[in-house]
């Protein structure tokens, strides 16, 4: 039926010939959108890391490693003991990655869209995609710093599987990620404007049991995130073995 037919059987029947032609991915979208008001609310202000739950006796747990992983760390740090590795690859403006992009000293902010939630961090100005959507893992991810995110809403809580990450990735000092390593999250908030996420690494070639972290966030209402842009007036290089590489005394 072409439009002017459907515009008059939409008349006879006491219909808008508009109301007629909406599709049926706007009506969902719309309802999607709706729904994004029942969320908990993430989205006023930004959230800061509270670096009170990093030292002292509130510091995380370390974790129990394969005699592999072991290894790997106690040759990192007897290199360390002769100049190496004192920088890390950040000083060359590689992004840290999950998990490290989730525990900087810069803000992050949330953005709900249907069936994604957005992280926008001020670290290296890195967005980090949650999908919600209902969707799969992939079987073979492209590795990638952030990983490949899914999630869904227990009540108020995000849980998030992430999983294809970039071997460069560190997930602690002189360990980096691997084919088969996860990481899980909950996000919820503790109070109103206090973020918890809890933070769950597991690889079986590095870990015995989970490798686990809690990083708290503050909320910050009058906060914006910046630009931030590693390369520019970069001055804190590192050769391929971590040690210092420029001259920044001119």
């Amino acid at each position: 039926m072409n439009f002017a037919l459907r515009s008059m059987a939409a008349l006879a029947i006491g219909l808008s010939p508009i109301a007629t032609l909406v599709p049926a991915s706007a009506v969902a979208q719309e309802k999607g959108y709706a729904a994004l008001e029942k969320l908990p609310d993430w989205t006023g202000g930004v959230w800061q890391p509270d670096w009170s739950g990093l030292f002292g006796p509130n510091a995380p747990e370390p974790p129990t490693l394969t005699p592999e992983a072991k290894k790997q760390v106690d040759e990192f740090n007897a290199r360390k003991e002769h100049g190496e590795n004192l920088q890390s690859r950040a000083a060359n403006c590689i992004p840290s990655g999950m998990p490290g992009i989730m525990r900087q000293p810069y803000p992050i902010e949330f953005i709900y869209s249907p069936g994604r939630v957005t992280l926008l961090h001020e670290t290296y100005s890195q967005v980090r995609r949650i999908y919600t959507d209902g969707r799969a893992q992939p079987e073979d991810p492209d590795p990638a710093f952030n990983g490949w995110s899914v999630g869904h809403w227990e009540g108020d809580t995000l849980v998030v599987d992430t999983i294809g990450l970039n071997s460069q990735n560190v997930l602690m000092e002189g360990l980096h990620a691997g084919e088969n390593t996860r990481i899980r999250e909950r996000i919820r908030l503790t109070e109103p404007d206090l973020m918890t996420v809890e933070t769950e690494i597991t690889d079986p070639a590095l870990f015995v049991g989970a490798y686990k972290l809690k990083t708290n966030y503050v909320r910050e209402r009058d906060w914006v995130i910046r630009e931030y842009v590693c390369e520019e007036n970069n001055r804190d290089g590192a050769d391929e073995q971590g040690r210092p590489s420029m001259d920044i005394s001119e």
